[in-house]
């Protein structure tokens, strides 16, 4: 039986779990996120407990934080690009991974892994245009057309989307680092959520204004992903998205938005189907991290075909 390594990681935690090929998940971890190095090790430590109880693992898939970063000339320098969280920065994950675990480690961002899943497993499958978009300690997304998961000269980064503030918002200051209160991810991430609340927003009710806020910076970044690339399917996963109601008001919102125009006359008269969440209750990650493991090694074998996305 040939065993496969996925590793989800995160801004507070790592998923680790060990599967076989038809990824049937056979132990599984979470860890908490530290320094690097603290976390590398904590995650060799698992791998290879587990490998002396299962056996050897043939590869490893990373779905990682990001941003990612791959540089084509010098030291090839692949991992950790400009994050702001701390220690993170010019980490080279993948190669500190190989170097304790032995074995192949790939990489990619944590939502390409999510919307891999999904498109397999969960609620795209058969689809072929497809964006997931994870709403929780930050906001980010992945893009499928065509079948295959698209990168410009990097991954896409629709959290920095920037969008414009309604009136009653204007005194809010935003958290992006970057961007403060101009993009997604400054507006509407669970971070920015709790800056307004002065309290975790899961504490609120479904009735409460702020989820009519948030509804409507989701619905404007949905409008542009639609006008833009005329998806299937927007999967709008992470924690943020767990709160009662809400997708039915990003619905709503978008309806409002769009004001009767974009290029799909199906997404006009579906935006119930257009949008939403995981199947996989929070599953997509690991699972599409362990699909990148499964993957990477079957590119290697020429007899066993490539993946739908790569």
């Amino acid at each position: 039986m040939r065993l496969f390594g996925g590793i989800e990681g995160g801004g507070t935690k790592f998923v680790c779990a060990v599967a076989d090929e038809r990824l049937n998940i056979l132990s599984e971890t979470v860890l908490p996120t530290q320094s690097p190095e603290q976390t590398v090790e904590a995650i060799a430590a698992f791998f290879n407990g587990q490998q002396k109880q299962l056996g050897p693992v043939a590869a490893y898939g990373v779905g990682s934080f990001g941003p990612l970063r791959r540089d084509t000339a010098g030291q090839h320098f692949v991992g950790i690009g400009n994050t702001p969280k701390a220690g993170w920065k010019g980490f080279a994950l993948p190669g500190a991974l190989q170097a304790r675990l032995g074995g192949p480690v790939i990489l990619d961002t944590d939502v390409n892994c999510a919307l891999r899943a999904e498109l397999e497993m969960g609620s795209a499958q058969g689809m072929q245009h497809v964006v997931y978009v994870t709403v929780g300690t930050g906001i980010g997304g992945g893009i499928c057309i065509d079948g295959r998961l698209i990168n410009g000269s990097a991954h896409p980064e629709i959290g920095h989307m920037l969008v414009p503030k309604l009136s009653q918002d204007l005194d809010f200051k935003g958290v992006c680092p970057f961007h403060g209160d101009r993009c997604v991810e400054g507006l509407a991430s669970g971070p920015a959520l709790a800056a307004r609340l002065g309290h975790p927003a899961q504490d609120c009710g479904p009735d409460d204004p702020i989820w009519q806020l948030q509804a409507h910076y989701l619905a404007l970044m949905c409008h542009n992903l639609i006008q833009t690339f005329s998806p299937q399917r927007i999967v709008l996963g992470g924690g943020v998205m767990n709160q009662v109601g809400l997708l039915e008001k990003i619905q709503a919102a978008l309806r409002d938005s769009l004001r009767g125009y974009c290029a799909s006359e199906r997404i006009l008269s579906g935006i119930h189907e257009l949008l939403t969440v995981p199947a996989l209750n929070g599953r997509a990650g690991v699972l599409g991290a362990l699909m990148l493991a499964r993957d990477a090694f079957s590119r290697s074998t020429p007899s066993k075909s490539r993946a739908l996305c790569e």
